[in-house]
């Protein structure tokens, strides 16, 4: 879990989609929360408007025509019908009631107030209602407060609340979907770069980044990495063509050198003419098999032979494999055990696959000075499968495995056995053919040749 979150920090889609979801959050969010105020202070505006115009009104009757004019004008604004219903009360200077719908004069009301919201009963009523009031002291000393019941108008600003918070979550939710949206477009426009790429390396060098000419940058990423592929794949020929021509150009030349020496080992009477002509033919017989290697790795690494792939049973091709190295391991001092899981069939180069598994079969023959087993085995691993080859001889140190794995590397030990230097690159080509690495590991004792495809 833990490294599943450290990859998502260091994702750059996923710090992208975290970055457009903080920003449409934040813009949703102000823009909710700015419609929620305002409609607040809007409600807030028009209640103390209604309750000054009602006291205001008020004052101006009692100007207009006295205490009379004034209970008179209560009367009436107490009989109309209202959304919000008025709140009055005339009271003397010792706060007894005179005129309105309030039983008493609230304790907590001042004489002279501009606005305060507080719960109150009114007459006739058996609950408490939320009322904003007014209050103000006549020039005859009596009391007059006005003000209205805003018990519809907070729930009107609850409701207002619920659907902002409502319209945020829902904000939110499209939001992330969108930030999500934005960036699976995203890694769909990268994945295609990518997968062409991995191609590419495969050695599908005909593999190309689909544009879609709209001229943007990944149109224009897209065109670039085009071109640079054209160049690449158009260079690789070249030197495709120059290397297979010039080691099926030298495969003649050798093998006639090797025929003339086969005659003149036949013809010839002078032992040290013949020990000269049987070493100078060895040497020409490793020459001819480097040349045939070096092909088969250009041919490897250049992709040709998938078309060759056939369904393998694995077990069968690791049996043959030791029927066939058999001897030579029992020449040698080893013995070869097969372990295979049964049932393990793959699509494979099966040739290519052998050649590549005797290599390393017969590199451990060589090169396992002390070493008297040689195991190879198959098994699956994840969705691939893994075959391995491994001895108990001396091995190979962790940091001359590199050396050992590069083309004509060959580390000291081995100088004095016959070989080109190429068994391992090889095998390495193989293993790309078939979308799969190889890595070299300590058998404990010994050397373990893994291929993971």
């Amino acid at each position: 879990m833990t490294l599943r979150l450290g990859q998502l920090a260091r994702s750059v889609t996923a710090r992208f989609v975290i970055v457009a979801f903080l920003v449409q959050l934040t813009v949703t969010g102000g823009i909710l929360l700015f419609v929620q105020q305002s409609s607040e202070r809007a409600l807030a505006a028009e209640q103390k408007t209604l309750v000054t115009e009602l006291r205001d009104d008020l004052v101006s009757a009692w100007h207009a025509g006295g205490d009379a004019g004034l209970r008179r004008i209560i009367d009436v604004r107490l009989e109309q019908a209202h959304a919000s219903p008025p709140v009055i009360l005339l009271a003397t200077a010792k706060q007894d009631p005179i005129r309105g719908n309030l039983g008493d004069w609230p304790t907590v009301i001042p004489a002279e107030t501009d606005w305060q919201a507080i719960e109150l009963y009114r007459t006739g009523s058996d609950r408490a209602e939320l009322m904003g009031v007014s209050s103000i002291t006549l020039p005859n000393g009596e009391l007059l407060l006005a003000g209205h019941v805003i018990s519809s108008s907070v729930r009107l600003a609850r409701v207002n609340e619920e659907a902002i918070t409502a319209a945020l979550v829902i904000g939110v939710i499209f939001a992330l979907l969108s930030a999500l949206l934005i960036g699976r477009v995203l890694s769909n426009q990268i994945q295609g770069v990518v997968t062409t790429a991995r191609e590419v390396g495969e050695g599908r060098l005909g593999r190309r980044v689909p544009t879609d000419g709209s001229g943007d940058a990944f149109d224009a990423l897209g065109q670039s990495v085009n071109a640079m592929l054209d160049r690449i794949e158009a260079l690789v020929s070249q030197l495709r063509m120059m290397t297979d021509g010039l080691a099926h150009d030298l495969r003649s030349p050798v093998t006639r050198i090797k025929v003339t020496l086969e005659r003149a080992i036949i013809e010839t009477e002078d032992e040290t003419a013949l020990a000269a002509l049987e070493r100078v033919s060895g040497e020409a017989e490793t020459l001819l098999g480097m040349l045939s290697t070096a092909l088969l790795i250009s041919r490897a690494e250049a992709g040709i032979g998938r078309d060759r792939f056939v369904d393998t049973d694995i077990a069968v091709l690791l049996e043959d494999l030791a029927e066939v190295y058999g001897p030579l391991a029992e020449d040698r001092g080893f013995e070869i055990a097969v372990e295979a899981e049964p049932g393990l069939h793959v699509p494979l180069h099966r040739e290519l696959v052998g050649q590549a598994l005797g290599n390393l079969i017969e590199n451990a023959t060589k090169y396992a000075e002390g070493g008297h087993h040689i195991v190879v085995r198959a098994a699956h691993e994840g969705a691939g499968i893994v075959l391995s080859v491994a001895d108990d001889g001396p091995g190979i140190p962790e940091e001359r495995r590199a050396e050992a794995m590069s083309r004509f590397g060959r580390l000291d030990p081995a100088r004095h056995e016959t070989g080109s230097g190429l068994g391992l690159s090889l095998v390495e080509a193989v293993a790309r053919l078939h979308q799969g690495s190889l890595t070299l590991e300590d058998a404990g004792p010994g050397l373990r040749a893994v291929m993971r495809f």
